[in-house]
């Protein structure tokens, strides 16, 4: 699995923002109020996501030799992380990141579609609502970055003296 590439995240944002701008067009007026709620779902998401990154990120790059060795007055240092796990939870960030680009191009094309209407209270308030949306997609798209970011191992002494293609071997 390869790492999420940013210009393609934008590019998803882009190609659904104008699809649902597109459909929106027409079919603006038969649909309901958004709700607010997913502004705070994907904030919440993203601080888990965040956090979780923190915390890999901390422990992948502890060195070895604090990793066993208890220091006094401190609490003894964490366990170190099953690479099953990591590998989890490098595909929950890449799999977060990408739902999290569809969800910002669906609201960035509601709030785009929805600059024309802003005299009128229903679609001022779901622009507001959606460009708030489109907003907290991107902190989760970036927490979710972060977060396939802080699950890649991290380079050793061999990897210093190596080049990016040489063979270990020998």
């Amino acid at each position: 699995m390869k790492p999420s590439r940013p210009l393609f995240l934008i590019a998803l944002v882009v190609v659904v923002a104008v699809v649902t701008w597109a459909v929106l067009r027409s079919a603006y007026l038969s649909l309901p109020p958004l709700p607010w709620t997913a502004v705070p779902t994907l904030l919440l998401l993203a601080l888990g996501e965040a956090f979780t990154g923190l915390n890999v990120l901390r422990r992948l790059r502890s060195k070895p030799e604090e990793r066993y060795r208890p220091r006094p007055g401190r609490k003894p240092p964490p366990k170190p992380l099953e690479p099953m796990a990591v590998a989890r939870l490098a595909a929950l960030g890449k799999a977060s990141a990408h739902s999290a680009a569809v969800i910002a191009g669906v609201f960035g094309g509601f709030a785009v579609s929805l600059t024309s209407s802003l005299d009128k209270a229903t679609p001022r308030h779901d622009f507001f609502v959606s460009g708030g949306t489109f907003l907290a997609a991107v902190v989760l798209v970036g927490a979710a970055v972060f977060l396939e970011y802080a699950c890649r191992v991290p380079k050793g002494p061999d990897d210093e003296q190596h080049g990016p293609g040489a063979s270990r071997a020998g």
